[in-house]
């Protein structure tokens, strides 16, 4: 694979890829090729999806919107992505774009936004997040989009969490759970930290560890970026 190629995200169908098989283009990425690739038809590229794979193909047709692709054989065979869920309060528009891009090349599975009681912003755009996750995991080389839910409030999510799924979460002037770092998910929370009544919860919620991200205040956006290194390097450390 050239990493001068494009590459696409194409979602499974009901159709498992075949050699010689032509695939249909979404009309973005028959533009994105066309008009800000200035690819043409014959030149190489290569698309994937979580059941399929990665492979090499062909631009087959392309005109405006419409486009298609000639699958020539896979390169990589299907393999989900080792990482956390991240539960994180919904911040302003960059700044949230900025941890579903960063998450996703940091190999999150799953974002899940918690609204807190100091969450600055309740509303969300998911197409758009979903769109940036993918942009994201084309870039990265992963095989997978990570999923997007809809926004659930801190109480709700922590009242039908399992016991036995580690949930680490960053709390700030507090001392960090430093053995046996094998998190299931990682909770982010607002600018302004959590309140008292919500650390309290946390405290009390028996899958829930505290994890130190060292002694300054981070933004929120950091403290995501250090959360999931953090969490990566100490399941390193235990392989």
């Amino acid at each position: 694979m050239s990493r001068s190629d494009p590459r696409l995200y194409v979602p499974a169908s009901e159709t498992a890829f075949v050699e010689g098989q032509t695939v249909p283009l979404l009309p973005g990425q028959a533009h994105y090729l066309g008009n800000v690739m200035r690819q043409g038809v014959g030149s190489p590229v290569h698309v994937f999806n979580e059941r399929d794979g990665e492979w090499s193909a062909e631009i087959a047709a392309l005109k405006k919107d419409r486009g298609s692709i000639l699958l020539q054989h896979r390169e990589r065979e299907p393999m989900p992505t080792q990482g956390v869920e991240l539960l994180f309060a919904p911040l302003k528009r960059d700044a949230t774009e900025l941890v579903i891009r960063m998450g996703t090349e940091l190999g999150v599975t799953r974002f899940r936004p918690v609204v807190t009681e100091r969450t600055n912003t309740h509303r969300l755009n998911l197409e758009r997040l979903g769109v940036i996750a993918t942009e994201a995991a084309e870039q990265c080389e992963r095989l997978d989009v990570p999923e997007i839910l809809q926004p659930e409030t801190l109480r709700v999510v922590l009242a039908e969490w399992p016991e036995d799924r580690p949930l680490f979460a960053a709390l700030e002037r507090r001392p960090g759970e430093e053995a046996g770092l094998r998190a299931a998910a990682l909770l982010i929370g607002p600018e302004g930290g959590f309140s008292d009544a919500e650390v309290e919860m946390l405290r009390r919620h028996s899958a829930v560890h505290a994890l130190s991200l060292g002694p300054l205040v981070l933004r929120a956006e950091t403290a995501v970026c250090a959360g999931l290194a953090r969490l990566a390097a100490g399941a390193e450390g235990d392989a």
